[in-house]
Parts: structure tokens; C-alpha cells; sequence
């Protein structure tokens, strides 16, 4: 049987995967766990536009779905403009480059006991 944890990495390993397939763009995740009781990781990336930040989410919920981690409950969608996705043990921020620097949630979980890694 799978641990949190290693469900919390699986789900991770997912979500990054779906993301570098539809090429989404400034990869970071930050591991969250003990510091929210929201999730154990946060990804955030960026599309180029609306239609491709649209196009990173369903691609993502696919992916999820079909690696057996069920349905995520997903908000903004409709806009592509920021897209929140709570997949359980790992939430995912979707954003327009100009949208993700104004708000700066990056900045905003950064602390010394975060641990950040970004994907190149």
C-alpha cells in the first residue's frame, strides 16, 4: 500500500510530467509540507496565453485522472487567465506570465524553510 508521502510524490511526479508535456513555461514547485495543511506541494508555471494556459489544465486533469489520482477540483478555467487546480496532496497555479508577476505567489511562500526547486 502507498504512503502519503509516496502518493504526494506520485501525484507530484504527475503533475510535473503533464506540465513539461504541454510546455508550459517557468516550472516551480515548492514543497509545502508542515508549513500549510492545504497540500504537500505547490506547483506554479506559466502558459503564453489564455488558450494555451487553458490547454495545460485540461491536459493536466487528463493526466491525473488517468493515472488514478481522480477528479481535481479546478477554478478559472473559463478565464485562462489564472487556473487553480487542488489535486489533493499537490495544488497547481496555471498563470499568464503578466497575471503570475503581478501576483507573485512565488514570493509570497518564500521563506527560508520552503523548499524551492525549479525545473529546467
Amino acid at each position: 500500500m502507498e504512503s502519503g508521502v509516496d502518493a504526494a510524490r506520485r501525484a507530484l511526479g504527475t503533475v510535473l510530467a503533464s506540465v513539461e508535456d504541454s510546455k508550459a513555461e517557468d516550472i516551480v514547485y515548492l514543497n509545502i509540507a508542515g508549513k500549510s495543511a492545504l497540500a504537500d506541494y505547490m506547483v506554479v508555471v506559466s502558459g503564453r496565453s489564455n488558450r494555451h494556459v487553458s490547454a495545460i489544465c485540461e491536459h493536466l486533469m487528463s493526466d491525473m485522472k488517468d493515472e488514478g489520482f481522480g477528479h481535481s477540483r479546478i477554478e478559472g478555467l473559463e478565464n485562462g487567465d489564472w487556473v487553480v487546480i487542488d489535486a489533493g496532496d499537490v495544488i497547481i497555479h496555471v498563470f499568464r506570465p503578466e497575471v503570475r508577476a503581478f501576483y507573485n505567489i512565488e514570493k509570497m511562500w518564500a521563506a527560508p524553510d520552503i523548499e524551492e526547486e525549479t525545473l529546467h
